[in-house]
């Protein structure tokens, strides 16, 4: 069966023509937060959840307000409403409160509505995000108008694969969406993670010597643990003009089916914080979920720079990995 396009929503963060919006877990712990005093004055029954988007949201506002959280089940294809909890529906006036992840434009939100509505309920809704596509307005959002709102629990909606599978589910030719963790997109960075670093004193006393003496290392024995056969990608800090050596390097070794990103010095110059950018911008524009990376100072400053990116910091001497958030702080 062919579904029409307000069926079948589009995955968020993937309009070419709005700057994105990443939002964490954290930012939205935070707005809960900051709305305790509006949401306890409401003095509601029950705070109920669309699952999946609208679960981590109304598991906030529950904790938030100390009304019990429910949850609804909803079937886009047909358009079907189920009540899935353990709970009873509340009694016809109660007030509750109906959590969704994202108004969108299609009829999540609206039919989730029409349901409560016909038990006599009264509603607020709460949503993480409304934006210039929501076809209704709900009473508590993170206005994102103008943006394209890229949410925690859809970090993977950027890979090739997913868009790939949601094509074909929009558009009628059959298949289903895969479990989240299928699409996982694993990147990593090169010196550090494949070969040793060179130290950089040696680049300063004589440039060329050093790369030379870089093209001779061996890669480690062990690399972090994941199948590097399916890794697709390497995104480095090298610059653009030592391509051709760094891929008859990765061919030598058994890793020529790598596509490499590599540092265009006009973008982003050789400071760790420069190289740090230019691996931030390459992962999201890839659509990479995770990415490794060596240096711990770099893999700070990648987190920080691209939140909803998985960034490991891997260290190949102890044989150890980390994984990293940050976020600015100003004294």
């Amino acid at each position: 069966m062919k579904h029409s396009a307000t069926e079948i929503e589009p995955p968020n963060g993937t309009a070419p023509d709005r700057p994105t919006l990443a939002l964490t877990y954290e930012h939205f712990d935070r707005w809960i937060e900051s709305l305790q005093p509006a949401l306890l004055a409401e003095r509601f029954t029950m705070v109920i959840g669309i699952l999946r988007g609208g679960a981590p949201l109304a598991l906030m506002a529950s904790h938030a307000t100390g009304a019990p959280v429910a949850f609804l089940r909803y079937e886009r294809q047909t358009r079907a409403v189920a009540w899935d909890s353990t709970l009873p529906l509340p009694p016809a006036g109660s007030k509750v409160l109906l959590c969704e992840d994202i108004a969108g434009y299609g009829f999540t939100l609206r039919d989730c509505l029409a349901f409560l509505q016909q038990q006599g309920l009264v509603i607020k809704t709460l949503t993480g995000v409304v934006d210039d596509r929501s076809a209704t307005q709900p009473d508590f959002a993170i206005d994102a108008r103008g943006y394209a709102p890229l949410l925690p629990w859809e970090r993977q909606a950027r890979t090739e694969l997913h868009r790939a599978d949601w094509s074909l589910a929009a558009n009628g030719y059959g298949g289903k969406m895969r479990e989240d963790h299928e699409y996982a997109t694993y990147a990593i960075d090169l010196d550090g993670i494949l070969l040793p670093d060179v130290p950089k004193a040696r680049y300063e006393e004589d440039l060329e010597a050093a790369l030379s003496e870089r093209d001779e290392l061996l890669p480690f024995d062990v690399f972090p643990h994941i199948d590097l056969a399916s890794v697709r990608l390497i995104i480095t800090g090298r610059p653009e003009i030592d391509r051709a050596r760094t891929e008859a390097w990765l061919a030598r070794h058994g890793f020529s089916h790598m596509q490499i990103e590599m540092r265009v010095m006009d973008l982003h110059d050789e400071t760790p914080s420069g190289a740090a950018a230019h691996k931030a911008a390459a992962a999201l524009r890839r659509g990479i979920t995770h990415f490794i990376e060596s240096e711990a100072v770099q893999a700070l400053q990648i987190a920080q720079l691209a939140p909803l990116l998985r960034v490991i910091w891997w260290d190949p001497y102890t044989q150890t990995g980390a994984l990293v958030g940050a976020h600015a702080w100003k004294p």
